[in-house]
């Protein structure tokens, strides 16, 4: 029988009894792991392998690993990596030297992620931000112009690729220029559809044909004045697959998170009606997680099809020496983030 349309959370680092009924029943189509999940290498690749054995099949297992705020596998038992400001300044200096750096980013981050069984970055971001923005996206964008955004998030997607890790590209159609942070409340953007389309949205469509893509918790009015992209039918149509082009699997941002109003059930039949193909849910509370299931379709039809080609993406990483690539990228990025020299010890 064909999975859930839906990613699970769990609460710790193994999967209690209670968690492995659920899964059995539920069948999430993928895991997502946080740092209440993570210990230690060893217990990565248990866990990794026991979910996959629980659904019985080789299920897509996430992590948000960016760098800088946002990395889940962290010292000591991984190495450290800058935010996307730091490739933007490599950028800065060098066109060439940056992207070459971001893109041995994004392989370092897959070679760490594929030896403990993850084979899903939420990674890369294309928001551009503005100056009068929430910093929750702020050092973590790879510049302020969809030009460069787009420029880099492609070399550290096609990194992340090439170590047979899939890349998601976030947060569709654009997070930099909301003023809230949408884990705690909804952003309203009031730009004009022509801005947003010269700016905000540009920098996704270059990035269009990547397999797996999440939504933003954000409205925007000039669009859609009351529902946020992820329950909006108009964002999705219009402009997520419509002017940007984007045709792989559309997963939702958490919709545990606070910027979505409504049960968890209500808010994950929203996602689906609006054209999200899949529902992510995070937070391990297995009440929530139980809704979330209820209120989730079996994965059919054409969300199956962008779901099948984006686990066919799943390639097997080619000759890779992790060590004397490390110590490039530590030289490469020493001028430009002030976290290099932990690389190599972390």
């Amino acid at each position: 029988m064909a999975p859930r349309a839906f990613i699970s959370g769990l609460s710790g680092t193994a999967i209690t009894p209670d968690e492995r009924s659920f899964l059995r029943e539920a069948e999430p189509w993928g895991l997502i792991l946080f740092k209440r999940n993570i210990s230690d290498p060893k217990q990565v690749t248990e866990l990794s392998g026991s979910f996959r054995s629980l659904v019985g099949r080789q299920a897509p297992i996430l992590v948000d690993q960016e760098g800088g705020r946002v990395q889940r596998l962290t010292a000591p038992h991984w190495p450290l990596y800058p935010p996307g400001q730091a490739y933007s300044s490599a950028y800065d200096r060098d066109v060439s030297t940056g992207l070459a750096v971001t893109r041995l980013g994004g392989r370092l981050i897959a070679h760490d992620l594929r030896a403990v069984g993850v084979d899903v970055d939420c990674l890369p971001l294309a928001d551009v931000p503005v100056a009068e923005a929430d910093p929750v996206i702020g050092d973590r964008a790879y510049g302020a112009t969809p030009d460069k955004v787009a420029a880099l998030a492609g070399a550290i997607a096609a990194g992340l690729a090439n170590g047979g890790v899939l890349p998601v590209l976030k947060h569709l159609p654009g997070h930099g220029r909301a003023a809230a942070d949408s884990h705690a409340s909804l952003p309203v953007v009031t730009t004009d559809r022509e801005t947003l389309e010269q700016t905000d949205f540009a920098a996704f469509r270059p990035l269009a044909r990547l397999p797996l893509g999440m939504t933003a918790h954000v409205v925007f009015s000039a669009i859609d004045s009351t529902a946020p992209a992820t329950t909006s039918a108009t964002m999705v149509r219009e402009v997520i697959r419509g002017f940007i082009g984007f045709q792989g699997l559309l997963m939702s941002d958490d919709v545990s998170m606070g910027a979505l109003s409504g049960t968890l059930g209500e808010r994950s039949r929203a996602a689906i009606a609006a054209g999200c193909d899949v529902v992510l849910h995070c937070n391990g509370k297995l009440d929530e997680m139980r809704e979330v299931a209820d209120a989730s379709p079996r994965l059919t039809g054409v969300a199956a099809q962008r779901a099948d080609a984006a686990l066919a993406a799943r390639g097997n990483p080619g000759e890779f020496d992790a060590v004397a690539g490390r110590k490039v990228f530590e030289e490469m990025l020493a001028p430009f983030w002030q976290g290099a020299q932990q690389v190599a010890r972390a």
